[in-house]
């Protein structure tokens, strides 16, 4: 086969596509002989889109400056079951936090930050506290669900 009859065939199967195209693809009928007309319901078009991320959880953040709470000390409500969420951070101290109680602790480094995330399931209050030093960042305060 040569390059004309190459050239004639794509020709041809195009023409096939576009007539094939033109009678299958939906059109406004103009039927001018109906003598009343039924609005009809538009049709949402989809797009694509990228899923949404799941949002991340909320911590409750504490600065501590200086060695003390930015703020002075927070009061966290949970409640009992609940996931409770807790970050320090600070730019000049470093020690240990640790919350009592369910007896977490993590090393703070200055311009770091610690988290902690757990299930609150032993109902009281409880103190967070830069252990080193004995000063209280925090009360957490687990509640009956």
């Amino acid at each position: 086969m040569n390059s004309g009859q190459r050239i004639g065939l794509l020709v041809a199967a195009l023409a096939v596509l576009a007539v094939a195209l033109f009678v299958l693809s939906p059109g406004d009928s103009t039927d001018d002989t109906a003598s009343t007309s039924t609005p009809q319901a538009s049709t949402p078009s989809v797009t694509a889109t990228t899923p949404a991320a799941p949002p991340r959880p909320q911590f409750t953040v504490i600065r501590v400056r200086n060695g003390k709470p930015v703020g002075g000390v927070r009061t966290i409500r949970v409640t009992s079951s609940e996931r409770a969420r807790i970050e320090v951070r600070s730019s000049d101290t470093s020690d240990e936090v640790h919350l009592h109680g369910y007896d977490l602790k993590r090393d703070l480094h200055a311009g770091g930050r610690v988290r902690f995330a757990f299930k609150a399931d032993a109902e009281g209050i409880f103190e967070l506290e830069l252990e080193g030093s004995g000063t209280q960042l925090a009360r957490l305060e687990v509640q009956p669900s």
